[in-house]
């Protein structure tokens, strides 16, 4: 049986397959298919080609860069790099616990409190920090730079300085203490260094210069601690209780609060001047306790305040002179009442030294630059007149 079958030719017109149209219809085919090939051939030649030289230079991109030459540091950063690695070693990181009751099960617990830091202060083992970070606590741990921790002992501690001293016996590995400078000459604008735990990031150094000389701050139970030394080197929750330093890397302060809405540094920051440090830890070390030098005189800053706006003056009033005392010896008088309830004042102070006090606060503080035994010099006024004398400060309680 013969099959008649059709060929599409472009033209449109049906042939039979063994016809001469038929033929030249899978010619064409064939070129046609081989063009194709030959076209997708050429894209692929030519997507190799632009390919492999952007392949190359990405390998080359990705290589690491050749390092610049640095060059010598700079001395300022020489100072800095070699007051830190002189004075790591001497700051500690201390952690503390307290005890608290569980209400149903009534069981005492030991949970953790708090953070901050502190320096060696000599070679027994005593670390210095601040008052306000062992308060509360049951027990305190202090690490030193190489790791090492140990359980520290409170020796004593002031609460109108916020200074505390701890102890621990590191033995032969304790590290140096920190060399001691002075803060009565400090200057404003002087470089300082900081260096403690900020957050619990141990071994923080920052730096920045003098602000202020002569600040007072009251801390959060009322207490005002004066003679407070301003910076606006990075001070942060943790670095409280570590040392401040001046260029040559020594103690010119101890960093114990900030000034600061956020409660993260704010550029004030404030220290204990060292001439405090060393005033009021040997006490600390010796009786357990510092012993403020005081007047012998009876003093109140609330009746002080209202007794001075009344009669308009400035000073402080002295309420009452102990007989037999060495305040009553060189003829200070208190006020006195009469019988229809009138109060008659008697000898204001208003001033210690040449140094002028207008409140109870500042006279302490003022008398706080002195130990007792020292003999000072004290203006007074009464009624119209003023007058010098000199008393010698006694043990206050």
């Amino acid at each position: 049986m013969q099959h008649t079958s059709l060929v599409v030719r472009t033209s449109g017109e049906a042939r039979e397959p063994g016809g001469p149209g038929s033929q030249r219809f899978v010619f064409a085919q064939r070129v046609h298919l081989r063009g194709r090939v030959a076209s997708h051939l050429a894209l692929w030649m030519l997507a190799l080609f632009i390919a492999a030289p952007i392949a190359s230079a990405a390998e080359r991109e990705a290589q690491p860069r050749a390092i610049s030459p640095r060059g010598e540091l700079d001395r300022d950063e020489k100072v800095t790099i070699d007051l830190f690695e002189r004075s790591r070693d001497s700051v500690v990181f201390i952690s503390t616990r307290e005890q608290v009751r569980d209400f149903w099960s009534r069981n005492v617990f030991s949970v953790p409190r708090g953070t901050g830091s502190g320096f060696i202060w000599d070679e027994a083992g005593h670390v210095v920090t601040n008052f306000h970070v062992i308060q509360g606590a049951s027990e305190a741990t202090v690490r030193l730079a190489n790791g090492s921790d140990y359980k520290a002992s409170l020796v004593g501690a002031s609460r109108i300085h916020d200074i505390a001293v701890l102890k621990i016996g590191a033995g032969q590995k304790r590290p140096p203490p920190l060399p001691l400078g002075s803060s009565h000459d400090l200057k404003v604008g002087q470089r300082v260094y900081a260096i403690g735990n900020p957050f619990g990031l141990d071994w923080t150094l920052t730096s920045g210069i003098i602000s202020a000389l002569n600040r007072s701050l009251k801390d959060e139970n009322g207490t005002t601690i004066e003679h407070l030394i301003q910076t606006d080197a990075a001070i942060n929750p943790g670095n409280s209780g570590g040392p401040l330093l001046d260029s040559a890397g020594r103690l010119i302060g101890i960093n114990t609060a900030i000034y600061s809405p956020s409660g993260t540094s704010a550029g004030i920051g404030f220290a204990v001047p060292a001439d405090t440090v060393n005033r009021v830890v040997p006490q600390l070390v010796r009786h357990g306790k510092y012993i403020s030098p005081s007047l012998g005189i009876e003093l109140d800053e609330d009746i002080n305040q209202r007794l001075t706006a009344a009669l308009r003056v400035r000073g402080v009033v002295v309420l009452r002179v102990p007989p037999d005392s060495p305040a009553a010896s060189v003829g200070l008088k208190g006020v006195a009442v009469t019988g229809r309830n009138v109060v008659v004042p008697g000898d204001i102070i208003v001033s210690v030294e040449g140094t002028v006090v207008d409140s109870v606060g500042k006279l302490a503080a003022r008398l706080d630059d002195f130990r007792v035994g020292d003999k000072v010099r004290v203006t007074v006024r009464r009624d119209e007149t003023t007058r010098d004398i000199v008393l010698t400060l006694l043990p206050g309680t």
